[in-house]
């Protein structure tokens, strides 16, 4: 008999945004308006060049990091209208090639 092994696996992309928190609700809305149907949120901390940002309050001087898993073109078109959203805002975001089932 021949043992057939199925790969559950694909081929995807990992985007990590993250940026201030007054960003968040403008960044979900351009993920779903890329037909992004999956993301998950989670509240950081860290410094950079905008600056420490320590959670000082809630939603104040506070940061987010959004991960959502998309395909590779999809991704370049996410992170082209992230750059264009950015405006004075501290935000930055990368993409990683991962295998995911999703």
């Amino acid at each position: 008999m021949l043992d057939l092994v199925i790969n559950p696996v694909q081929p995807a992309v990992l985007i990590t945004i993250i940026g201030e928190t007054v960003l968040k609700d403008r960044v979900v809305k351009l993920l779903k308006s890329h037909n992004v149907t999956g993301y998950t949120i989670n509240q950081v901390q860290g410094e950079g060049g905008h600056g420490r940002r320590l959670s000082d309050l809630a939603g104040y001087n506070t940061n987010i990091e959004i991960k959502t898993i998309v395909s590779l073109e999809e991704s370049d078109t996410i992170l082209g209208a992230l750059k264009e959203e950015r405006g004075n805002h501290a935000l930055i975001a990368y993409r990683q090639n991962i295998e995911a089932f999703y």
